[in-house]
């Protein structure tokens, strides 16, 4: 798709070379509460905890608090936080003196963005090393939220933060004391730095909130000196084009502005059509003080993103910056961060919040449903979003990718062909792999020789691609035209990729082409390890196994494929097989084709 400025920066590793430490957050044991040392034993902190509660602590409703911590552990395990947090603070009301209630109630909340709750317990978990930072980042957030920026200066002063709170703070500082009309804090001067990427990003709200203040000259002074540096000419130069705009300055913005088509254009074409076009809007309002410290929150979740182990911490700083400021870019990095792990149903509701006035944005945050709904296998979910995501930004190469193989996949073999060859895909015609399905989908169609022609010129500009060798490689040996040749590619493909299971298939049913069965079963065998969902590779094994006289295997593998929703021809098949038993052509020699 056409790379975002969010993307452009995930990708930027001068940016990634500040990833701050991050401490432990996961499932981390709390320290048991304890007095000071004393000869006498001292007052406790906090209420004992009960070995054995009695009665049983239930709410109005009979609930326990033990039926309500474990309902919520679930739900937030299986990524829905939101649920989780319901549940845990529910739990937690009842049992405050619970440490592990309330440290896990606290943790559900921040990646779910219940500000309420986060700020509710709080008090409690300050004491907590684990909670304390996490708590004050919170609480500022809360604070701004609630239009109390002093209150939220006042605590991101308070001290320093822990190594994983730190920049998120830092990122944050000057939007909110912009926000409080502390202009003199909120405008200290800031200097580029080489080894620290963080200013990149410090200079720019410096160079906003100058223009906030109507000091335009220092603003237009602070983006010149940010654009020096290149990868900040591609994040921010679309922030300078829309200042000029709103200077009155068309010419120059107009300039910006194809620099910035120019500089995500996945196919290098004429821009400047968009660039014009853009020109006939209005510019965006220059955002609030609240809009970037909830920007400084998202670049805060970008710094941390490449780090797995961080994951937790970005959502949770992507959820106070939507607490924050209501914005696509922050829901649709959301989206795609939560669609990394685990959390399907909260990523495609993160998706949804991304309205269609951007076209291009909304185009990625419907690809992102469309993925995510695919990885699920949920074909007729899919499809719609990437027709959606079509739609918005016609001619997109991954999309049309997708959405013709989502049609194929569920047999509508003319709509995706339909879909490549419209004349809005003339641009990513020519790409490989958009080559590649087409000629997939006519051999779908047994337009053969035009399928052969498409996925050799496929080949020819990416010679190395496994996915096309494999492709024609197996038609080739399927159809018999080329039996030796495409085995030999299919042995390159798998070389190149020796997990695929996909392509392992491919190679086990050339050697079986070729009546290599003993060297067929063993590569199949293999491939359903890898896929053993698959019903064309269940299917066959079962062929290779009737070959070597395993014959009682066979006809479990063919029943197996029975249970795996093949299509209605290999259905067929397979019931043939099964009431017959295999009859097949005899083996293809070298040199037969």
């Amino acid at each position: 798709m056409r790379l975002s400025r969010l993307t452009l920066l995930l990708t930027a590793c001068a940016l990634t070379a500040l990833a701050a430490p991050v401490s432990a957050q996961d499932a981390v044991p709390l320290a048991s509460p304890a007095g000071p040392a004393a000869e006498e034993p001292a007052e406790p902190a906090t209420l004992p905890i009960p070995l054995v509660w009695a009665p049983v602590p239930v709410d109005a409703a009979g609930q326990s608090a033990y039926g309500l911590y474990l309902s919520g552990l679930l739900a937030s395990y299986r990524g829905d936080y939101t649920q989780g947090t319901d549940l845990l603070a529910q739990s937690q009301s009842l049992v405050p003196e619970q440490p592990r209630v309330g440290f896990d109630t606290f943790r559900a909340g921040l990646l779910a963005g219940d500000l309420d709750v986060i700020v509710r317990i709080s008090p409690e978990l300050l004491s907590d090393p684990e909670l304390a930072d996490a708590s004050r980042l919170a609480g500022a957030v809360f604070a701004v939220q609630r239009g109390d920026a002093k209150s939220g200066l006042a605590i991101l002063d308070s001290g320093d933060f822990d190594p994983a709170f730190a920049l998120a703070a830092r990122l944050m500082r000057a939007p909110v004391a912009a926000a409080a009309n502390d202009w003199t804090a909120a405008l200290r001067p800031v200097s580029l730095s080489t080894s620290d990427p963080a200013t990149l990003i410090l200079l720019h709200q410096h160079a906003r909130l100058l223009e906030a203040r109507r000091r335009y000259a220092e603003a237009e002074a602070a983006f010149q000196t940010l654009l020096e540096v290149p990868i900040a000419t591609q994040l921010f130069a679309r922030d300078y084009a829309d200042f000029l705009k709103r200077r009155g300055r068309n010419a120059e913005a107009l300039a910006y502005y194809q620099h910035v088509f120019d500089s995500v254009s996945p196919t290098g074409a004429d821009t400047a059509a968009e660039a014009r076009e853009l020109m006939q809007t209005r510019p965006p309002a220059a955002p609030t003080a609240t809009e970037l410290a909830a920007q400084g929150l998202r670049y805060a979740a970008i710094f941390l993103g490449p780090n797995p182990q961080a994951r937790s911490h970005v959502v949770a700083y992507l959820r106070m910056a939507e607490a924050l400021h209501d914005d696509d870019e922050i829901a649709l990095q959301l989206g795609q961060v939560l669609a990394a792990g685990t959390q399907q149903d909260e990523a495609r509701t993160a998706f949804e919040r991304v309205r269609p006035d951007n076209p291009i944005r909304y185009s990625e945050a419907q690809f992102g449903i469309g993925l995510s709904y695919a990885s699920e296998q949920r074909p007729i979910e899919a499809l719609a979003a990437f027709q959606r995501a079509n739609r918005a930004a016609p001619g997109d190469a991954q999309v049309l990718r997708l959405l013709a193989i989502q049609l194929k996949g569920l047999g509508r073999h003319e709509e995706a062909l339909g879909v490549i060859d419209d004349p809005s895909a003339n641009a990513a015609r020519a790409r490989p792999e958009i080559r590649e399905i087409r000629g997939l989908t006519l051999l779908s169609l047994g337009r053969v020789e035009e399928a052969e022609a498409e996925l050799w010129a496929a080949l020819q500009a990416a010679p190395d691609n496994a996915s096309l060798l494999n492709s024609l490689g197996y038609m080739w040996v399927d159809t018999g035209r080329r039996v030796e040749q495409g085995a030999e590619m299919l042995a390159r493909a798998h070389a190149a990729e020796p997990e695929n299971g996909n392509i392992q298939v491919s190679l086990g049913w050339a050697q079986f082409r070729q009546g290599q069965y003993d060297i067929a079963v063993e590569t199949l065998e293999g491939a359903v390890s890898k896929e053993p969902a698959s019903a064309e590779i269940n299917d066959h094994l079962g062929d290779a196994y009737w070959q070597v006289g395993r014959r009682r295997e066979a006809r479990w593998q063919w029943n197996r494929v029975l249970t795996l929703e093949p299509d209605a021809e290999r259905r067929a098949e397979v019931e043939q097989k099964l009431a017959n038993g295999l009859s097949i052509a005899p083996p293809v020699a070298a040199g037969q084709f």
